[in-house]
């Protein structure tokens, strides 16, 4: 599960309370995902958004800091939004930290 500010998808997404929402991705490769996300608010940490990824997380064989983007892929007019969905980990080569792509 992703936790962030509700001020990261605000361009996005109307927020409302206790309601989900759908994102359609595309990854890397090409492959069609459905996440599920949740509009939450608090009077400790403000209003944040939850997105639930169990499935895309095991077949992508994700682990603690890789860093997941979400980028729009402009549709014109439809309120149905598409994202592509990028994946990114840090690896040590030649004593240097480089972030690449995970293409899987």
């Amino acid at each position: 599960m992703i936790l962030f500010s509700y001020t990261v998808v605000a361009d996005f997404f109307e927020f409302q309370a206790d309601h989900l929402f759908f994102m359609n991705a595309t990854d890397s490769v090409g492959k069609e995902w459905i996440f599920v996300g949740k509009f939450h608010a608090s009077d400790t940490v403000g209003n944040y958004v939850s997105i639930s990824l169990p499935w895309f997380a095991v077949e992508k064989g994700l682990k603690a800091n890789d860093e997941i983007t979400f980028t729009e892929i402009p549709q014109g007019n439809r309120s149905w939004k598409n994202f592509k969905v990028v994946i990114k980990r840090k690896i040590r080569l030649f004593g240097q930290d480089i972030w690449g792509e995970l293409m899987v």
